[in-house]
């Protein structure tokens, strides 16, 4: 059954024929309700076709076109302070955007597309970025893996000539290295190929003063994604505690802002539930998002927010509207992916 609801999903993505009257059914069923979206990266297309995890970047020029089509559509893109007002009263059909962890192309390229646009997107920053603390040994193995024909492992050199092995050394090294060891793993792996780590991670960090510069703007909301980026249901409260806290402490800290909203890491139901939302009430946060895929309705818990994640493989209009829809979070929620 799941993999029929999967292949369902898969067929409605690719047609918009399929998907535009699900869309105007929603609209007379539910006329007033949210759709948050998230991403983590963004590339511009041709940049994105050559990246080995691509999957993680969000193309920006399909971005572009999408946030034409919601102002055509009045679809209002809002702030997430302005989506928990909105859910309060169920007033109207609005979008957020968020960027979890932030990376520099935050601060280079999304954040002026917004401003293009003229509407605003939140950022959830993981505060060990700017820190400096934080080994960003994804970015760092997919740069290394895009900029040489062949790498060195510990158990000898593998060629990588084209996109294909790329791509195939990345997931395979990635899930070598996912977990506890990844920062080992990945300062190893930085030493056998001469890789300078502390100047990889400010090709990809953001910095405080870039962070300092979009405090400024005013399409531009800040709220706190951790310090260490750790799955919050995996720590005891102690840990999860200063996990929250001491992320929104930094911020106010080196940005002088309330903080008032936090995303939780991964976001699904098994990595943050009822524990973890009282904690970030506690930690003084005015709402917490999740990943769980959904709609946000007039009384809307601002501690439980769905958030539909796209990625690289988000690039039609009728994927979109599926989401717009609220049909993923049902299929979601079908097919016991929450």
């Amino acid at each position: 059954m799941k993999r029929l609801l999967s292949g369902a999903a898969r067929r409605m993505a690719r047609s918009g024929a399929l998907t535009r009257p699900i869309s105007m059914a929603a609209d007379m069923v539910m006329s007033d309700r949210g759709c948050l979206m998230t991403f983590h990266r963004g590339a511009p297309a041709q940049l994105w076709e050559q990246l080995p995890n691509r999957d993680f970047y969000l193309d920006t020029t399909f971005l572009d076109e999408f946030l034409s089509y919601l102002k055509k559509r009045e679809w209002d893109v809002v702030t997430i302070e302005e989506s928990i007002r909105r859910s309060r009263k169920g007033r109207g059909r609005f979008v957020n955007f968020s960027i979890d962890d932030c990376y520099r192309d935050t601060y280079e390229n999304i954040v002026p597309l917004f401003r293009r646009h003229n509407v605003p997107v939140t950022l959830f920053v993981t505060t060990g970025i700017p820190d400096g603390t934080l080994p960003l040994w994804a970015a760092g193995l997919e740069d290394t893996l895009l900029n040489n024909d062949s790498v060195m492992l510990d158990d000898g050199a593998i060629r990588v000539p084209d996109f294909e092995t790329k791509q195939a050394a990345f997931y395979r090294i990635a899930d070598s290295w996912d977990g506890p060891q990844a920062a080992s793993s990945y300062a190893t792996f930085c030493e056998l190929n001469d890789v300078d780590m502390k100047a990889m991670h400010w090709k990809h960090a953001i910095t405080w003063e870039m962070l300092e510069e979009l405090r400024e703007d005013p399409l531009v909301e800040i709220g706190g994604h951790t310090v260490t980026h750790a799955r919050i249901s995996s720590l005891p409260p102690e840990g999860a505690r200063f996990e929250l806290q001491g992320c929104r402490d930094r911020l106010i800290e080196r940005l002088g802002i309330p903080a008032r909203h936090f995303a939780f890491p991964y976001g699904r139901a098994g990595d943050c539930g009822a524990r973890d939302f009282a904690i970030a009430r506690d930690a003084g946060y005015a709402s917490a998002s999740t990943t769980r895929k959904g709609l946000v309705l007039e009384g809307q818990d601002p501690y439980s927010l769905p958030r539909c994640t796209i990625n690289g493989s988000d690039r039609s209009v009728a994927t979109m509207e599926l989401h717009l829809s609220g049909m993923t979070g049902l299929a979601a929620r079908m097919a016991g992916r929450v």
